[in-house]
C-alpha cells in the first residue's frame, strides 16, 4: 500500500460510501447493503482482553497499544466474530424469514459514522479507519449504545467501492449488550 495523496474529491467519495452504507443500514435494506460487499470479503470482530502494562516497556508506545487487547485476527485467541461472503448472505438472507423471531419486531438502529480517514491508497484498493456510535432500541426492551472504530479494506469496482475486509473493534469493558450480531 501506497502513502496517500487525498484530494477533496477523493475524501468526498469515500466519506458519501460510508454515508450511503449507514443510511441502507439504518433503514433494514440489508440486500442492497449486501450488494456493497466483496465475494471474498472477511469480517472479523476480534475480542478483547485485558493485559497488564508492561513496565518494561516504558516509554514505548507499545506499552498501551490497543493492538495487545485484541484477539482473533492473526493471533491464537478466539474473535467474536469471524464472517465471510456466505455467512453475511445468510444473515442478510434469515432478517427476511417469517421464522426470524430474534429481530421481530426489528430492532430500532441510527449509526454516525465518523473520523473517517484514509489511511493508504493504492489505486483501487483503499485502507480506511473510521469510527461509529449505533444506537439501538427494541420496543419493549432497553436502549443501548454501540460504539468502536472499523478498520476496512475498500475496492474500487465498476466505478463504486466494494467492502473487502472489515475489522470492527468495539470499546467495552463488559459485554453487557442485547446482541453483537449487528452489521457495524
Amino acid at each position: 500500500m501506497s502513502k496517500v495523496t487525498l484530494t477533496p474529491e477523493l475524501q468526498l467519495a469515500v466519506e458519501q460510501f460510508y454515508y450511503r452504507e449507514a443510511r441502507m443500514l439504518d433503514g433494514r435494506q440489508y440486500q442492497q447493503w449486501f450488494a456493497l460487499l466483496c465475494e471474498d470479503m472477511r469480517y472479523i470482530m476480534p475480542s478483547r482482553t485485558n493485559p497488564l502494562v508492561d513496565n518494561r516497556e516504558r516509554g514505548n508506545e507499545d506499552m498501551i497499544s490497543i493492538e495487545r487487547e485484541l484477539e482473533g485476527e492473526d493471533s491464537d485467541g478466539c474473535p467474536i466474530r469471524e464472517e465471510g461472503y456466505l455467512q453475511m448472505m445468510m444473515r442478510v438472507e434469515r432478517a427476511y424469514k417469517m421464522n426470524s423471531w430474534s429481530e421481530n419486531p426489528p430492532a430500532r438502529t441510527r449509526r454516525i459514522v465518523g473520523n473517517i480517514e484514509i489511511t493508504a491508497d493504492d489505486g483501487d484498493t483503499l485502507r480506511i479507519v473510521s469510527n461509529f456510535h449505533l444506537h439501538y432500541s427494541r420496543p419493549g426492551s432497553g436502549n443501548f449504545l454501540y460504539s468502536g472504530q472499523r478498520r476496512d479494506t475498500l475496492l474500487k469496482v465498476d466505478g463504486d467501492y466494494k467492502i473487502a475486509h472489515r475489522t470492527v473493534i468495539m470499546d467495552y469493558a463488559n459485554v453487557d449488550y442485547p446482541t453483537l450480531g449487528l452489521f457495524f
